[in-house]
C-alpha cells in the first residue's frame, strides 16, 4: 500500500475557511501536518456582516487535534495581509486554496451593479489579490501550489447567478439552488481529498480543470470543432459564406482538443497560408484523414544536392556563437588558417531541407504549423571538407502513435560522390496527428541517455547574441518564428527564439573545445532531445559528465534555470583517426610531446589552469627556420592548445632537439636560455611554471 500523504513543515492558507468546503480543507491540511492560516471574514453568504467567530472555531478543532493554526479576519481583497499572516506566525507561504466566495442569487435583468460588482470583488479580485502576495515568495523558495476554486456555474451556466457564473468561470452557498437530498450528496468531506493530492509536492499536475462532487472526479478540457475556412484571398468574407458553412462549422465529428494557445493558433498560421497560397475554402487543415501515416515507412524522397563553399562554413560557426575573440575559433573563421576546419555540426545543414520534403509523402498529409523538432542524431564518418557538392538520401525510418500526436523518423545519410560523410536521424513530432493506431515505440530510433548520478566533470557557459537566431537562420532555416516578432506573438513567444539546432551547434562546440581540443577528427556523434527554447541574448550553460570516450551533456539556460538540450550525449574517437590519415610530424619529435600536452589538458584543464595561469608561446625551429608554432592557453576556461601562434604571456623559441632534450631533462632550461639555445620573449617569471606544464603532464 502506498505511504500516505502528508504535509509536514508546509503553510498552507485556506480563505473562507470558517465553513463548508474552506473547513474541511483547512481541517484535513491541519491533521496532515500542515499549519494552517484559516481565513474568514465571518459574514453570511451574501457578504454581509463580520465576525471572528467562524475562524476561531475552525482554528480550535485543529489544535484539538494536536495540529497548528491560526485565524485571520481580513477580507480577501487585503491579500497583503493574508499572507503576512502566513509569514509572521510560519516565516512561510507554500501553498494557498481560494475558496472564499459569496453569493447574490438574482436573474439578470433584476442583477444591481453592487451584487455584480461585490461578486467579482470576492471570487475573481480576491483571488487574484491572494495569489499575487504569495507568488514572489513561492517562487523564490523554488515550491508553491494555488488551488482555485470554480463551480459547475461558472462553467455551465446556472439560471440566476450570472454574476456567479461569471466570477466563477460548493459549500453553503448550494443550498440556494440545489434540493437538501443533492446538498446532502455533495459533502464536502468528498472534495478535500482531490484538493489535497494537488497541492502535494509529489502531485505534478498544473493548469487542470477538474470536476467534483459525491465521491466522483473527472477532469475537463476544451473541444473544438473542425471548422471550416470562410475566406478566399483578395475577397471579402460575407456572412453567407459562414450560414452556407454553418452545419460543417459547428460539427464536432472528430474535434479537436487544443490545450494551449499555441496550439490554438497553429490552425490560424496554417489558415493564413492556405490562403495567401490560394488553396481556396477548405475544412480546417487539421481534418482527419482517411490516409494510414504507417503507410509512409520506407519511402523515400527525391535525392538532394548542396554546394557549398568555406563561407558556408565560417557564416555556421558565426552562427553557433564562435567569434574572433578565442583564438582557438580562428581555424574555423579564417579560410587562410593552417587547420581550416568545417565544425562537425555542419554535418545537419545539407540534410535539413528533407523535413520540407516529408509534406510529399503519400499517407502522411502534414500540417506543418503544428511540426515540432523533437530530437536529433548527427554521425559523422570522416571529417566534412570545407567546400564541395554533396547528395543527401532520404527514408522514413519510422512513424510512431503517440496519441496526442505523430512521430515521424527520418533518416538522412550524406555523400560526397560515393563516400559516406555522415548520418542523420530527425525526430520530429506532428501535434493532434496522433490517434490512427500505429505503434508507439521503435527500435530503429537513436535513444537518449540518462546523465551520470553525480556533478558535472565540467561545466562552461556562454552568452548567446541578441542577433544569433538573425545570424543562424542565414544557413538555410528561414523560418520566421526566429526572426519576426508577430509572427513569434502568435505562436506565444514574447519575441522570436533560437533555433533549437543552433543551441545544438553550442553544446557540440562546448564539447569539442574541452573534450577534443577542437580536433574535428575526434567527433564521432551527438544525440539531444529539444526541451525548451532559447531567447537570443540569453545564456547557454552546458554541463558535461566524461565517461571514457562517451561525453553526457545537459544544456540549460543559466538565467532561468530551464534545461534546453536533455538526454544527450556526444561519442568521441580515442584518437584523430575518423578515416583521416595520421598527423603530419615534418619529422619532429616535439609534435608528440604536444599532443601529450594537448590530451593531459583535455583530462586536466581545469587543475591547470588554477595552477598556471598563463598563456604560453612555442617556437620550435629545424635547421634555423621556425617550422612550427604552438599556443598551450593555461589562463582561460578549461585551457586549450592550438597550433599557430597567438596572443601570449611569454613565448619560447627552440629548436625540436633541445626541445626534447629539456623535456626529458638532458637538458637544463637555464643553462640553455644562458646557451641562447632557448630564446624567452614576455615575461620571463613565468618560466618557472614549464616544470607544471612539462615535466609533471608530459610524461612519455
Amino acid at each position: 500500500m502506498s505511504a500516505p500523504l502528508t504535509f509536514d513543515g508546509r503553510v498552507v492558507l485556506v480563505t473562507g475557511a470558517g465553513g463548508g468546503l474552506g473547513r474541511e480543507y483547512a481541517l484535513a491540511f491541519g491533521q496532515r501536518g500542515a499549519a494552517v492560516i484559516v481565513n474568514d471574514l465571518g459574514g453570511d453568504i451574501k457578504g454581509g456582516g463580520r465576525s471572528s467567530a467562524a475562524a476561531d472555531k475552525v482554528v480550535e478543532e485543529i489544535r484539538a487535534k494536536g495540529g497548528k493554526a491560526v485565524a485571520n479576519y481580513d477580507s480577501v481583497e487585503e491579500g497583503e495581509k493574508l499572507i503576512q499572516t502566513a509569514l509572521d506566525t510560519f516565516g512561510r507561504i507554500d501553498i494557498v486554496v481560494n475558496n472564499a466566495g459569496i453569493l447574490r442569487d438574482r436573474s439578470f435583468a433584476r442583477t444591481s451593479d453592487m451584487d455584480w460588482d461585490l461578486i467579482h470583488r470576492v471570487h475573481l479580485r480576491g483571488s487574484f489579490l491572494v495569489t499575487r502576495a504569495a507568488w514572489n515568495h513561492m517562487k523564490n523558495q523554488k515550491f508553491g501550489r494555488i488551488i482555485m476554486t470554480s463551480s459547475a456555474a461558472g462553467i455551465y451556466g446556472n439560471f440566476g447567478q450570472a454574476n456567479y457564473s461569471a466570477a466563477k468561470l460548493g459549500s453553503r452557498l448550494t443550498e440556494t439552488v440545489m434540493p437538501p437530498d443533492l446538498v446532502q450528496s455533495l459533502k464536502a468531506e468528498y472534495v478535500a481529498p482531490l484538493v489535497l493530492w494537488l497541492c502535494h509536492e509529489a502531485c505534478q499536475e498544473n493548469g487542470g480543470l477538474f470536476e467534483v462532487g459525491a465521491g466522483w472526479i473527472g477532469k475537463l478540457r476544451w473541444e473544438r470543432s473542425l471548422g471550416r475556412t470562410v475566406r478566399q484571398k483578395n475577397k471579402s468574407m460575407t456572412p453567407e459564406a459562414v450560414r452556407d458553412t454553418w452545419n460543417e462549422i459547428c460539427d464536432f465529428t472528430d474535434a479537436t482538443k487544443p490545450a494551449s494557445i499555441q496550439e490554438s493558433l497553429h490552425t490560424l498560421v496554417d489558415v493564413l497560408s492556405r490562403v495567401q497560397d490560394e488553396r481556396g475554402i477548405k475544412a480546417n487543415p487539421t481534418a482527419a484523414s482517411s490516409s494510414n501515416p504507417s503507410s509512409a515507412v520506407g519511402q523515400t524522397l527525391p535525392e538532394m544536392s548542396f554546394t557549398y563553399t568555406h563561407m558556408n562554413c565560417i557564416l555556421y560557426a558565426l552562427g553557433v556563437g564562435m567569434s574572433t575573440k578565442e583564438p582557438d575559433h580562428l581555424k574555423f573563421l579564417y579560410e587562410g588558417h593552417e587547420d581550416f576546419s568545417c565544425l562537425p555540426t555542419f554535418g545537419v545543414i545539407p540534410a535539413q531541407s528533407a523535413m520540407t520534403g516529408l509534406g510529399s509523402i503519400p499517407g502522411l498529409n502534414l500540417d506543418f504549423t503544428r511540426l515540432l523538432h523533437g530530437e536529433q542524431y548527427l554521425e559523422m564518418f570522416r571529417p566534412l571538407p570545407t567546400s564541395g557538392t554533396l547528395t543527401s538520401r532520404a527514408t522514413v525510418a519510422d512513424v510512431l502513435d503517440k496519441g496526442s500526436g505523430m512521430v515521424i523518423l527520418l533518416d538522412v545519410h550524406t555523400y560526397s560522390g560515393r563516400e559516406l560523410l555522415c548520418y542523420n536521424q530527425f525526430s520530429v513530432f506532428i501535434v493532434g496527428s496522433g490517434g490512427f493506431g500505429g505503434k508507439r515505440t521503435s527500435q530503429k530510433a537513436v535513444a537518449t541517455a540518462p546523465l551520470p548520478d553525480r556533478p558535472p566533470d565540467a561545466v562552461i557557459v556562454e552568452q548567446t547574441s541578441k542577433d544569433q537566431a538573425a545570424l543562424y537562420r542565414l544557413s538555410g532555416d528561414w523560418n520566421p518564428l526566429h526572426i519576426d516578432p508577430s509572427f513569434a506573438a502568435m505562436g506565444g513567444f514574447k519575441s522570436p527564439i533560437l533555433h533549437g539546432l543552433c543551441s545544438f551547434g553550442f553544446a557540440a562546440r562546448h564539447v569539442l573545445k574541452q573534450y577534443a581540443g577542437n580536433d574535428v577528427s575526434r567527433f564521432k556523434s551527438i544525440k539531444v532531445r529539444f526541451v525548451k527554447p532559447v531567447y537570443p541574448g540569453q545564456s547557454l550553460q552546458t554541463e558535461m559528465w566524461k565517461e571514457a570516450n562517451r561525453i553526457h551533456i545537459q544544456c540549460k539556460v543559466k538565467e532561468t534555470g530551464g534545461v534546453v538540450l536533455s538526454g544527450a550525449y556526444i561519442d568521441l574517437h580515442a584518437d584523430a583517426s575518423v578515416g583521416a590519415a595520421p598527423p603530419q610530424t615534418d619529422g619532429l619529435k616535439s609534435d608528440l610531446v604536444f599532443a601529450e600536452i594537448g590530451n593531459r589538458i583535455r583530462d586536466m584543464g581545469s587543475e591547470l589552469v588554477k595552477k598556471v595561469n598563463a598563456v604560453f608561446g612555442w617556437e620550435i625551429s629545424k635547421d634555423g627556420k621556425t617550422v612550427r608554432q604552438w599556443t598551450i592557453d593555461l589562463k582561460t576556461g578549461s585551457g586549450s592548445l592550438q597550433k599557430g601562434a597567438a596572443k601570449a604571456d611569454v613565448t619560447f623559441t627552440i629548436s625540436d632537439k633541445d626541445f626534447m632534450e629539456v623535456v626529458m631533462g638532458k637538458l637544463n632550461p637555464q643553462k640553455a636560455f644562458f646557451a641562447g639555445k632557448l630564446k624567452v620573449k614576455g615575461n620571463i617569471m613565468l618560466s618557472q611554471k614549464l616544470e607544471v606544464v612539462l615535466k609533471d603532464y608530459a610524461k612519455l
